[in-house]
């Protein structure tokens, strides 16, 4: 592994994910842990991409479904479905994804900056865009993708229900 550290230290590593039919990838280093769907409960009138709460270990979890977020394919359960953990800003949630696919490293040569497009639409969470032969998979800083009102929103109705 260290031979393949030194190898790719101008890359960075991400955790591959499908929503839908698009790839997308995360920066690696705000996974926690990657875990099979389970069942939440769910907190009255939240957002509709907010799917509930959930005990992870003696800790109180806010999963967020990121296919409803992002407003990418619908929100159906297949035994590949997973809740991936994250770290962000300090704040433990889960995000529930179509189907796990690598951590992979993508070299900076391989990375493209995000197109152009209509601006009243939000995407400012997407970074930058990785072409691994024929494929194109969509980087995504998690902090934009769930602004601070979802985090603060998350927060609250975790505190809630511990």
């Amino acid at each position: 592994m260290n031979e393949q550290k030194n190898s790719t230290e101008s890359a960075s590593r991400y955790l591959c994910f499908s929503l839908g039919n698009e790839k997308f990838a995360m920066p690696l280093l705000q996974v926690k842990e990657v875990i099979a769907n389970t069942e939440t409960t769910n907190i009255p009138q939240a957002a509709p991409y907010f799917k509930g709460i959930m005990n992870l270990r003696g800790q109180v979890i806010s999963v967020i479904d990121l296919r409803v977020k992002l407003k990418v394919g619908k929100a159906s359960t297949t035994p590949e479905t997973t809740i991936v953990i994250l770290d962000v800003n300090g704040l433990s949630l889960g995000v529930v994804v179509d189907s796990v696919n690598s951590v992979t490293s993508f070299e900076n040569s391989m990375i493209n900056e995000p197109p152009v497009h209509d601006s009243s639409t939000k995407t400012d969470y997407i970074f930058g865009v990785a072409r691994q032969d024929k494929d194109l998979t969509l980087l995504i800083d998690l902090e934009k993708a769930l602004n601070t009102d979802d985090l603060k929103t998350m927060k609250s109705q975790t505190m809630k229900a511990a």
